[in-house]
């Protein structure tokens, strides 16, 4: 299934009776927020405030706040059929190298006709606004929670270009409202964008930026993806919705935008122009990320659909939509990782961890000390190399259901033998690491120990019912037994 626009995947969402529209006026400062949030916190539906106070656009937020959700903005197909698709296509060729792979992959996409198409025309300039017509004032961007430091565009799709290789790199960072015609550019120092952004700085040139808003449901979540620099984001859109995304040429900058897309802010930051103080904002870790300063981005142009709606989320003390997010990237790059590492079953990244707190993984252990080699592998693969604890496990523990892994681990760890400790890079909005982004790391073998690795005692077996029992208990309250199943399943 394939959304031409956002419109078109909200009109979708109403006939499964999964958006909440919302008359009466709400403001965007906190209000919107508040709302959003029980809502989130309960699995509410997506929600649609038609009347923001101060803005003549409509607000969608919790677009993407449930596994049915972010399914089906993907194309209607669930995260893990996507990984199968990926699986499937690198089990087409064997290169001997994991770069080698990467630039197959991609040549592969390019191959199934899912590279991006240009056109001349597009919904995404039908309203073209330049000038002292660019007013960021009359856009419904919203306050989140009351310490951040001003109102934050929350959804942008961040679009800048190497000016070495001219790749492109689609990326989602949070912007701060400045005045009518600036923002902040949180490009953590990890990033892509920080990449092109450094470059630029050292060539002495302004950096041309696009930021694009709404478009195809598949648009949004490419910019949270974590691509190979080579791959670019718009191509993998396409792949994900079998079909090329629409780019147009932007009116101010020589980069190219999507043209489906509800808004695009048009501009350029200037490496050469002082940081302004950015912050503070009510992260996805649950605290507030503080002041700091980042780059300026200038807006040049404002263009629009005639009906364009503005996207937004919240994010807080998780589970909150962005959880989704890592949920679809955790399901489709498990065959990426499992290229590199045959040997893990599976991984998780629940959402008390807020993505670089917490793995967990499941392996086929294979030799001593596996554990170890399996979270220093992880640690350096790309940004898994901001994971703060990694807890290893054995292949017969289901790493989806934090209890069961949890009770696996801590039944098998010897602390003083079990537990590395090393240190390296951190997330920059890890507010407990003793320096801004670097600190230590912890791993956990919450594997069965073997006689290789010094464990010289018999190892227990895990208490399990026999077949014969099951399948004969089974039969003697049939109904009752598949209800209790039932609600096992829904908890």
């Amino acid at each position: 299934m394939h959304f031409s626009s956002l419109m078109d995947f909200i009109i979708e969402l109403k006939r499964e009776g999964d958006v909440l529209e919302i008359d009466r006026e709400i403001d965007p400062y906190l209000e919107i927020s508040e709302i959003s949030n029980r809502f989130i916190k309960h699995q509410g539906p997506a929600l649609m405030f038609k009347h923001v106070k101060g803005s003549k656009f409509p607000v969608v937020q919790n677009l993407f706040a449930s596994k049915k959700r972010i399914s089906l903005a993907l194309g209607g197909a669930s995260p893990d059929e996507i990984g199968n698709r990926i699986r499937e296509i690198l089990h087409q060729k064997a290169p001997e190298s994991f770069t080698d792979k990467v630039l197959m992959f991609s040549q592969l996409l390019e191959a199934a006709k899912f590279s991006p198409k240009t056109v001349d025309k597009a919904p995404s300039q039908e309203v073209v606004l330049m000038g002292d017509k660019v007013n960021l004032n009359d856009l419904p961007i919203i306050t989140c929670w009351p310490q951040d430091g001003g109102p934050y565009f929350t959804l942008p799709q961040v679009i800048t270009e190497d000016p070495e290789t001219g790749i492109r790199n689609v990326g989602m960072y949070r912007m701060q409202k400045f005045d009518a015609t600036s923002t902040g550019m949180h490009w953590q120092q990890h990033k892509h964008g920080t990449s092109h952004f450094e470059k630029y700085r050292k060539r002495g040139e302004k950096m041309p930026v696009c930021v694009a808003l709404g478009g195809p449901p598949a648009l949004t979540y490419v910019a949270t993806a974590p691509l190979p620099e080579n791959i670019d984001e718009y191509l993998f859109a396409g792949f994900l919705q079998k079909k090329p995304v629409r780019l147009i040429k932007s009116i101010t900058t020589p980069l190219k935008v999507p043209a489906d897309a509800d808004f695009i802010l048009e501009g350029y930051v200037d490496p050469n122009e002082p940081f302004h103080m950015e912050g503070p904002f009510g992260d996805h870790t649950g605290f507030y990320s503080l002041e700091n300063p980042y780059p300026v981005f200038h807006v040049t142009a404002i263009t629009h659909k005639k009906d364009a709606i503005f996207p937004s989320t919240l994010v807080g003390i998780p589970p909150m939509e962005d959880y989704w997010f890592g949920y679809a990237t955790e399901r489709i790059f498990l065959p990426l990782t499992q290229m590199i590492m045959p040997e893990i079953q599976d991984y998780h990244m629940p959402p008390e961890g807020v993505f670089h707190n917490l793995i967990f993984v499941s392996i086929h252990k294979q030799y001593p000390g596996h554990a170890y080699k399996v979270m220093q592998g992880l640690w350096g693969l790309g940004l898994m190399m901001l994971a703060k604890v990694i807890v290893v496990v054995d292949n017969d523990v289901n790493v989806q259901n934090p209890s069961e892994t949890w009770w696996a681990a801590l039944n098998h760890i010897d602390p003083e033998r079990d537990i590395l400790f090393t240190r390296g890079p951190l997330d920059d909005l890890d507010h407990a690491s003793r320096l801004p982004s670097f600190g230590s790391k912890m791993g956990i073998d919450g594997t069965r120990k073997t006689p290789e690795e010094g464990f010289t005692r018999r190892w227990p077996d895990k208490i399990t019912m026999s077949d014969e029992v099951i399948k004969k208990v089974s039969t003697y309250f049939p109904n009752l037994l598949k209800k209790i199943e039932v609600s096992h399943d829904k908890s």
